[in-house]
C-alpha cells in the first residue's frame, strides 16, 4: 500500500479567482508529487504555465498518495466546495488496480465524481491508467476498458494513460519503479496539456 500523503496547493494570482478560473486536479500519488518536492509535480508546473494566461487560471491540487476512487469519492464534494472549479482533472484509479479492487466499483465511483462535477457546471478531463500484465489479462483488459466506458457514457474527454510519455523509460522513475522523477514531470504536463487546453476556453 502506497503511503498516504496529502499535498494541496493553490497558486494565488494577483486578482480574485472565480469559479470560471479554477482547475481542480484530483488524483493520487502520480499527481501529488510523491517522492519529489511538490513544486516539481506536473500540477505545480501547470500552475506556473498558466500564471500569465489571460484570462487567468488557478490550480488547486487535492491529490492524495495512496488514494482509491472510493476514498476520492468520499471527499470529492468537499474538494469541489473548496476549489469551486470550472475544470476538474480526475486522475484516480491506479490504486484500485494495484490492489485488485472490483472494476465495477471503480466505474461507479468515477461516474459519481464526474456527475458531481457536472452538477457544479465544471468540465471534466478523465485520466486513465494501465496495469502491468502480471495482474492477469482479463483484469487488465477490464480495468483499462472501464476508463473508456466511463468517459463515453459521461461524455467527457479521456486521456488513456497518464504515464504514456515515460512508461518505457526506467530512468524516468524513482527507485520504487512506480513514481516518476522530478525530471519526468514536464513530460507528463506536456502530455496532459493538449487534452486539457480545449477545456480552458
Amino acid at each position: 500500500m502506497l503511503k498516504r500523503l496529502l499535498f494541496v496547493f493553490v497558486l494565488a494570482l494577483p486578482m480574485s479567482v472565480s469559479a470560471q478560473s479554477s482547475i481542480l486536479v484530483f488524483g493520487d500519488s502520480l499527481s501529488a508529487g510523491y517522492g519529489i518536492a511538490v513544486e516539481q509535480s506536473w500540477p505545480a508546473l501547470l500552475a506556473r504555465r498558466l500564471q500569465n494566461n489571460r484570462p487567468p487560471w488557478s490550480v488547486s491540487n487535492a491529490s492524495i498518495s495512496g488514494e482509491t476512487t472510493a476514498g476520492g469519492r468520499s471527499r470529492f464534494v468537499a474538494a469541489l466546495d473548496r476549489a469551486q472549479p470550472a475544470v476538474v482533472v480526475l486522475a484516480l484509479g491506479a490504486n484500485d488496480g494495484l490492489r485488485g479492487l472490483p472494476v465495477a466499483q471503480m466505474r461507479d465511483n468515477l461516474t459519481a465524481m464526474i456527475q458531481a462535477a457536472k452538477t457544479r457546471k465544471a468540465k471534466v478531463l478523465l485520466i486513465g491508467m494501465k496495469l502491468p500484465p502480471n495482474y492477469g489479462p482479463d483484469y487488465v483488459r477490464r480495468f483499462e476498458q472501464t476508463f473508456a466506458d466511463v468517459a463515453r457514457h459521461a461524455d467527457v474527454p479521456l486521456l488513456p494513460f497518464l504515464l504514456a510519455p515515460v512508461a518505457l523509460d526506467a530512468n524516468a522513475f524513482q527507485p520504487d519503479g512506480l513514481h516518476p522523477t522530478a525530471a519526468a514531470q514536464p513530460k507528463l504536463l506536456d502530455y496532459v496539456w493538449p487534452a486539457l487546453k480545449p477545456l480552458l476556453r
